[in-house]
């Protein structure tokens, strides 16, 4: 059993209670985070200090309430706003020309990954590594839930109030209010007429 299990009781997202041990763990880890250059998160965020948290010289802004578990990778021009939650081992990495924007009230659970950009790899004489990037922006909108094993790529915007399944692979933008499924992601159905439908 390791020191950090101990203090935050295993738990795989932050919560402090009334542990004041646990609240100066989740602050240890907000210092990590904001002993970056470029990076700014709200004083009631709850970040994990085994969280790897790098602008990469770009700019990188955590919104209040937010919680970001261990070993979730967040890097480069990221904006995530509040009330989000980042769970274990997800992975969310934007470069220069592919920001990440994330909206209020979304929930990220385990083993997702965005990644804003694609390698390059036309030229077969090139090594792909040696081709360089292409990047595009991704953009998810407020109160969406990503379930765990999701892939996003880069140039893709979900709506607002969607859901994607687990496993999915999302290639295309996503309208709001969507239950996108599958690989590739396909909508299956509407949250909105679902509701109307219940009423």
């Amino acid at each position: 059993m390791t020191l950090s299990i101990i203090i935050d009781g295993g738990l795989s997202i932050p919560k402090c209670g009334r542990n004041p041990l646990r609240w100066l763990w989740f602050r240890w880890g907000r210092y990590l985070a904001v002993r970056h250059r470029g990076v700014r998160v709200h004083r009631t965020c709850r970040i994990h200090p085994e969280a790897r948290i790098n602008p990469r010289g770009g700019q990188l802004t955590i919104g209040a309430r937010t919680r970001i578990a261990p070993g979730a990778c967040i890097q480069g021009p990221v904006t995530i706003g509040e009330d989000c939650t980042v769970q274990i081992y997800s992975v969310i990495v934007a470069v220069r020309g592919g920001p990440i924007t994330i909206g209020n009230d979304v929930h990220i659970a385990p083993h997702v990954m965005m990644i804003a950009a694609n390698h390059k790899f036309v030229d077969t004489d090139i090594p792909i590594g040696k081709q360089g990037i292409e990047a595009a922006p991704i953009t998810i909108e407020d109160d969406v839930w990503v379930a765990g094993r999701v892939m996003i790529t880069a140039g893709v915007r979900i709506g607002r109030g969607s859901v994607i399944g687990a496993g999915a692979v999302v290639t295309k933008d996503i309208p709001p209010w969507s239950v996108a499924v599958g690989v590739p992601a396909r909508v299956i159905r509407t949250r909105k007429a679902q509701q109307s439908d219940n009423a």
